[in-house]
């Protein structure tokens, strides 16, 4: 076949010299690279002086040559010598699968790995709470710049929409809490102190906390997936190429409701809790609400309501700040939306419940037991 790639053997000055004729190219090698492989020879040089073409797959061969035989390359033009070179660069072993190693250092590496995540974001949270104060200073310096039909309009998203589920979650705890306290005070005859857990703990913890938890699934999820598709579709780069701030326009309206409403909601939780407490102590114990209710009032003292209602405003804006921090780091593509609602989620809820133990810790020390 014409231009067909082959070679002759000669000896020069005592070396042995491959002559390279034809087209060194893919169509063109026919059976070179076995009949190169099967030599029993080590040739000195290579001449392609007369090779007509070089591809990728010529260039290769002529490597192999120089690699394993240490033959010399003579006769090539510049664009072969190139070619052969940059093939000699692109030739490294590849590690097909990873080193194993011990299962030691693969979860240390797994922990190591996430914590350096953490903080991360971490500190991209820290950047966008700095980013979110610039904001908000801005909006005091001109007032006109509130947008209040916004923030009005997520009260209604966050705080009346969720009235709901969160009534029904938080009566149905309620119930658990007064069945379970009454079984365990049962067994000293105390069951009358099941007013007192409900009143307390209701109060003091649990209808802020589940509270937050909820308003995390529901709202800060929704505030990193809206964030998220709007960044995909490129209407945050839109809004800041006609000079609207996605700070102050986007999220500044979602974290103030957030922090606003954490109180009435916690609030409305834990009287709803106390209500399910009480049915059950109506119920099961033969409490009647009226002796319920003054006991209450009895056992549950008002810095369990100041505590409640110190940590949902913190609770709230850490909630929103989370969901908005997550949907703004979307990029790339629709699956980046569902792995940042997940994070926002996660996030919220994990900083909702450190929060909760400070909280915790710091009352209990200035006497608020």
């Amino acid at each position: 076949m014409e231009g067909q790639a082959d070679f002759t053997e000669r000896e020069t000055n005592g070396e042995t010299v491959l002559h390279f004729t034809g087209r060194l190219t893919v169509a063109r090698i026919g059976d070179l690279d076995d009949r190169l492989t099967d030599m029993a020879i080590r040739p000195a040089k290579a001449d392609i002086s007369e090779v007509e073409r070089v591809d990728t797959v010529g260039a290769w061969i002529l490597h192999k040559l120089k690699r394993d035989y240490g033959t010399k390359i003579v006769g090539a033009s510049n664009n072969a010598e190139r070619l052969i070179d940059q093939v000699a660069s692109a030739d490294e072993i590849v590690q097909v699968r990873p080193d194993e190693g011990s299962a030691f250092s693969r979860t240390l590496a797994r922990i190591g790995a996430g914590t350096m995540e953490g903080f991360g974001s971490l500190r991209g949270l820290l950047a966008f709470f700095g980013g979110l104060c610039i904001a908000i200073g801005n909006v005091f310096a001109n007032p006109r710049r509130f947008r209040f039909n916004a923030v009005v309009q997520r009260f209604e998203t966050v705080g009346v929409s969720s009235l709901g589920i969160i009534g029904l979650m938080s009566f149905l705890i309620g119930i658990v809490i007064a069945q379970q306290g009454a079984v365990q005070l049962r067994q000293f005859g105390a069951e009358v102190f099941t007013i007192n857990l409900v009143g307390r703990i209701t109060m003091r913890e649990l209808g802020v906390l589940m509270t937050a938890i909820m308003v995390a699934g529901r709202s800060g999820s929704a505030f990193a997936a809206q964030l998220g598709s709007m960044k995909l579709a490129e209407e945050v780069d839109a809004m800041r190429t006609i000079g609207v701030p996605p700070m102050e326009s986007l999220v500044l309206p979602r974290v103030l409701a957030t922090t606003l409403l954490m109180p009435l909601l916690g609030f409305y939780a834990a009287l709803v809790m106390i209500m399910g407490g009480g049915l059950l102590c109506w119920v099961s114990l033969g409490i009647p609400p009226d002796t319920f209710i003054q006991r209450i009032r009895e056992v549950v003292p008002m810095t369990d309501l100041y505590v409640g209602l110190i940590k949902a405003p913190v609770f709230g804006f850490i909630i929103g700040l989370t969901g908005c921090f997550q949907g703004m780091q979307v990029e790339g593509n629709n699956e980046e939306v569902g792995l940042k609602t997940t994070a926002a989620v996660v996030q919220a809820i994990f900083l909702v419940i450190v929060l909760d133990a400070f909280f915790a810790v710091f009352f209990s020390s200035i006497g608020w037991v």
